[in-house]
């Protein structure tokens, strides 16, 4: 039983994550050898951070205005004069390749009326407005004012678009709006050498898709950053998913949750062989021939990752034999403040939460996927959208994804709708996501980090909640 004299201690009694990696029929790399479990109270959230319009607006101003956030990625801006509109709540930004080897940012209106520049994502020689015809170059410098007669006020050393700061990783493009924002590689912290032997830059997206959902962001958000919700919304995954036995790691400004694959649940209620854990990671019925097989003696989760390996092996070669079964079986999702998710390993999923727009009360879900190539590097995917009541798999891209992410579609708008009629606070069953608001709030803000308690990764995700009877956030946040 817990010891209550020791919050914080509390796990599964089945296999640790390390534990596992002990079995692995390859060197694992240092990085998956990481423990960094943080206990920080277990104080309830009010529910007005996911229902509130004032919430809404306090994260506009204090959030999204002032922190690094995923714009696009490196390929989507591939020529000079390729640009993304970057839309973020009533924010909306033109992220550009403004010269060889130069990226800009501004902000996304006409500084004479006031009229969007750009709708939509493209590539252009200038940016011209719709509405009058005033002009700027890509470096963001005016260039056109038709009847310049007429204005002769106007200073053109003092008309270049406004800027905002911009940064780059792994292949991705990050923006921040304020001026006096520390440096990208600062926020990052470990992140980077964290997938140093995972090639982010080195892919290409394979698949976009971007869902409407009817919740807050951070209602989607959560429901995809944890693994508590296994056994209730996809337990078909129990006999291959080792759900409460996931490992939870808190940095500064990053988190992460590794929920092993090729083990069974500690929740399930039968002991399944090592064949039935094989046909349920393939989803392949018992009268159906399996193109994966069992060498005697062999664990399905290594047979999994051999398989694995080879599907792999024309594209990337022999490195292949270097890495662990980890690398390919295991979930390794990583959050880095506030919205950001790239897997590690070699999964190709990165997702990215945001607010639809200016409403608090639906969000965009969106799955990149980036795939390793060999050769000139393949062209971006097109975006695929769908609507608030279209099923995740109406994107073929996302194969059997799209029926597991119905399940978690299920549950996201009637949470949001429970959300705005039952108690004034909520317990939250993820760890990353609130607890990398805390640990940016002690990075930046000078507020104590609980010492590491590592008494194993707690299973249970309600215990790795924020201290205070508001979760800790970064100062900016609070009224």
């Amino acid at each position: 039983m817990p010891d209550p004299a020791r919050p914080g201690q509390a796990r599964s009694s089945g296999i640790t994550y390390q534990q596992l990696l002990d079995t692995d029929t390859k060197p694992v790399p240092e990085v998956l050898r990481l423990e960094s479990p943080q206990y920080l109270g277990d104080e309830d959230i009010a529910n007005s951070r996911y229902t509130s319009r004032d919430w809404h607006e306090r994260e506009v101003e204090r959030l999204w205005k002032r922190v690094w956030q995923f714009a696009c990625r490196e390929e989507q801006i591939q020529h000079v004069g390729s640009y993304v509109v970057y839309d973020i709540a009533n924010l909306s930004f033109i992220v550009m390749r403004s010269a060889p080897g130069e990226i800009k940012a501004f902000y996304n209106a006409c500084l004479h009326r006031g009229r969007q520049l750009k709708d939509v994502s493209g590539r252009c020689s200038e940016m011209r407005c719709p509405f009058h015809g005033f002009s700027w170059k890509l470096d963001g410098t005016l260039g056109h004012v038709p009847a310049r007669w007429d204005f002769e006020h106007v200073d053109d050393s003092q008309w270049s678009l406004p800027e905002v700061k911009v940064g780059t990783w792994g292949g991705f493009v990050f923006i921040n709006p304020d001026p006096n924002c520390v440096p990208l590689e600062e926020f990052l912290g470990g992140l980077p050498e964290h997938f140093a032997r995972w090639d982010m830059e080195g892919r290409y997206i394979q698949g976009h898709v971007c869902k409407v959902v009817r919740a807050n962001w951070k209602v989607v958000q959560e429901a995809f950053c944890e693994s508590y919700h296994v056994g209730g919304t996809h337990p078909q995954a129990l006999p291959y998913l080792g759900d409460v036995n996931s490992q939870v790691d808190i940095w500064d400004t990053f988190s992460r949750i590794i929920t092993p694959g090729g083990t069974a649940s500690p929740l399930l209620g039968w002991d399944p062989t090592e064949e039935d854990i094989l046909r349920y990671m393939l989803d392949i019925r018992v009268d159906e021939e399996t193109f994966v097989s069992l060498a005697p003696g062999q664990k399905a989760r290594a047979a999994s990752a051999a398989a694995a390996r080879e599907r792999w092996r024309p594209v990337v070669g022999d490195l292949v034999d270097e890495w662990s079964d980890a690398e390919f079986i295991d979930n390794i999702d990583y959050t880095l403040f506030p919205n950001f998710h790239p897997w590690g390993a070699y999964n190709r999923i990165v997702y990215r939460f945001r607010p639809n727009g200016d409403d608090h009360t639906t969000a965009l879900h969106e799955i990149f996927l980036l795939a390793p190539f060999s050769g000139e590097r393949p062209l971006p995917a097109k975006t695929t959208y769908l609507g608030p009541d279209d099923s995740y798999t109406e994107a073929a891209e996302l194969g059997m994804l799209g029926k597991v992410f119905d399940q978690d579609g299920f549950n996201m708008p009637m949470v949001q709708k429970g959300l705005t009629q039952t108690c004034a606070t909520v317990r939250p069953s993820t760890a990353c996501w609130w607890a990398s608001v805390a640990a940016v709030h002690q990075h930046r803000h000078g507020g104590r980090r609980p010492a590491d308690r590592r008494g194993r990764q707690p299973a249970q995700r309600r215990v790795l909640r924020t201290s205070g009877t508001t979760p800790a956030a970064p100062a900016a946040w609070r009224c």
